[in-house]
């Protein structure tokens, strides 16, 4: 699955260890980048991020900015392989800006940006088409996911669900749970009978219209 994601080293711009910060500089400001992957001399070995906030902290504190990349470089540890899954990409990425791939000769293969799974993300909630996106209240019990699914699917196609628990408390879980725009109110209405009967509660429903 990651590999649909990676944008390949190929289509990257890098830099090598042997990099002056200098010259590592010129490339961020040039093109507008926040930070970039540096590589070993061959072109094969991850070895770390460059940001340009430390480069220009350096700078600032009248540093020698013909020292190499390595001198200030961050991230050695942060990476990903491409076989690893999905759960693991989420705590990898985190606050970061991209997470470095390796292939599975352990080779520099790409990034996957944060803007990236972003935008896998948001394509899973909700689809490209225009959608009808229903919140739904739980208590949280036991087998609750799978029993507003196949209440939905009585009445429509189930495009995705989503749990969201901000308070890690079991009664404050919300389903979130996607379905064609073309769902009349009618179906709706006896969506939101079966829930409520079944113990849940339809807390919102929004029109989703994508351009």
């Amino acid at each position: 699955m990651l590999e649909n994601l990676v944008k390949s080293k190929e289509s990257l711009t890098v830099v090598t260890e042997d990099t002056t910060l200098s010259e590592a500089l010129m490339i961020i400001e040039d093109f507008n980048y926040r930070a970039l992957p540096i590589l070993d001399q061959s072109g094969q070995l991850f070895r770390g991020v460059i940001y340009k906030l430390h480069l220009y902290k350096h700078k600032a504190n009248n540093g020698d900015m013909q020292q190499p990349v390595t001198s200030v470089m961050r991230n050695t540890t942060k990476f990903i392989n491409l076989d690893d899954s999905f759960y693991d990409l989420t705590f990898a990425l985190r606050d970061l800006p991209f997470i470095s791939v390796l292939d599975h000769e352990n080779h520099f293969a790409g990034i996957i940006t944060h803007n990236r799974y972003m935008h896998l993300l948001e394509d899973s909630w909700c689809p490209t088409t225009a959608s009808t996106v229903l919140t739904i209240a739980t208590s949280g019990e036991r087998g609750s996911l799978e029993r507003v699914s196949r209440i939905i699917a009585r009445y429509t196609t189930v495009l995705s669900l989503l749990t969201l628990n901000p308070d890690n408390d079991l009664s404050t879980a919300r389903i979130v749970a996607t379905i064609p725009a073309e769902v009349n109110e009618a179906t709706i209405g006896k969506i939101s009978r079966t829930l409520v009967r079944k113990g849940f509660a339809l807390e919102n429903i929004e029109k989703v219209h994508h351009n």
